[in-house]
């Protein structure tokens, strides 16, 4: 090990600042997994016809940070494994300003996939963010989701936004085009998403919030007014920027920090402004909930039915249940598509973990 990290410590002396800007560097992150498999197309996958092209590619979005990564890793994975066109899969990372280690680590990961990388400022959105049932709620890349019309191409109409704690069973273009069809019925909608009537809907605001103005929000709504869980849906792009859909919902942010008409994050705001709103997909695009409540992260079963799409939403997520031994069932089919491999090179991981790797990072990146 001594004998390494010296040859590198001369090697890194002895070139150019230059040169040290093309040096090919190994983030410490990616180096606790093991690289995934290539994936090609099948012979019937459509033809490439650009990047704003409306039939080549299936545009999935995503946010990453350094807790969820794992998570976000074994997504982008089951969404590989299962599709028969991955190459026509265009992935969109939002991740926050400071973590520009973490698309290098995907490309590490992912060699072959199509994606951009984006940062967002929390600027914007800190001084609007309320206190939560749980601290990880008040994270603000989790209101990353409300931006996402502003950071992608305007030539992107339609995307699929997922949270990282999910993985996918089922060919990801299938709700790429069952939302497709789901707007085409609705041309107001802007939001497509497994909706759940059942649930107790009055749960999510506070009795500030029925009791005061705003009591009669969602009586003029569509349709009834649902519970639907904004970690899994398909968005129109063009219609979400034509109704300034985001500053529609940094309003309701404004009213809860006067007036605390609700407890849950980024959630209650979405359905504030969508609920009653959105289209409608199969509930197997969503079987959420795994990761227990929100307080105790205990086991659930799976929700009777077929599952395309499994969520471990709630406090529980099952990396961390799986690592320190109290995993759920439902956890080993998770496992299936994690690719976290931490004793993989691990003389060459401690030695970037180091001061030599911040002295590399700092000169061979530029963002």
């Amino acid at each position: 090990m001594a004998s390494m990290a010296l040859f590198l410590l001369i090697l890194l002396r002895s070139v150019s600042p230059v040169a040290l800007r093309s040096f090919p560097f190994f983030p410490p992150s990616a180096a606790r997994y093991s690289k995934a498999s290539q994936f090609l197309n099948h012979e019937e996958c459509p033809a490439d016809d650009g990047f704003c092209g409306p039939s080549s590619f299936v545009h999935v979005a995503m946010t990453l940070d350094a807790h969820y990564l794992r998570g976000s890793i074994a997504a982008i994975h089951s969404i590989l494994r299962h599709t028969a066109c991955p190459d026509s899969i265009f992935f969109h990372f939002v991740a926050a300003t400071g973590d520009e280690e973490i698309p290098i680590t995907i490309r590490t990961v992912f060699p072959s996939i199509r994606f951009l990388s984006y940062r967002f400022s929390d600027s914007r959105i800190r001084g609007l963010i309320s206190s939560s049932v749980r601290s990880a709620l008040e994270n603000p890349l989790n209101y990353a989701r409300n931006y996402i019309a502003d950071l992608l191409d305007p030539c992107i109409r339609r995307v699929i936004y997922l949270d990282s704690d999910v993985i996918v069973v089922d060919d990801i273009r299938q709700l790429w085009n069952s939302a497709a069809a789901a707007f085409s019925d609705n041309p107001s909608a802007a939001i497509a998403a497994p909706e759940y009537c059942n649930a107790n809907f009055t749960r999510y605001f506070t009795s500030a919030f029925w009791n005061g103005p705003w009591k009669h929000t969602f009586n003029d709504r569509r349709r009834k007014s649902c519970y639907f869980n904004t970690g899994v849906m398909a968005m129109d792009l063009a219609r979400w920027r034509e109704n300034e859909y985001g500053l529609q919902i940094e309003r309701w942010m404004e009213i809860q920090k006067q007036e605390r008409i609700y407890d849950l994050g980024s959630l209650p705001p979405f359905l504030l402004v969508f609920a009653g709103e959105i289209e409608g997909l199969d509930h197997r695009w969503n079987q959420h909930g795994l990761g227990g409540d929100m307080v105790r992260g205990s086991c659930r079963d799976l929700h009777p039915g077929p599952a395309s799409l499994l969520h471990w939403s709630g406090k529980g997520k099952p990396w961390e249940r799986l690592d320190v031994g109290e995993a759920c069932y439902i956890d080993y089919l998770w496992k299936m598509y994690d690719l976290y491999s931490p004793s993989l090179f691990p003389s060459f991981s401690s030695i970037f973990r180091g001061k030599l790797w911040e002295i590399a990072l700092i000169q061979t990146f530029d963002w």
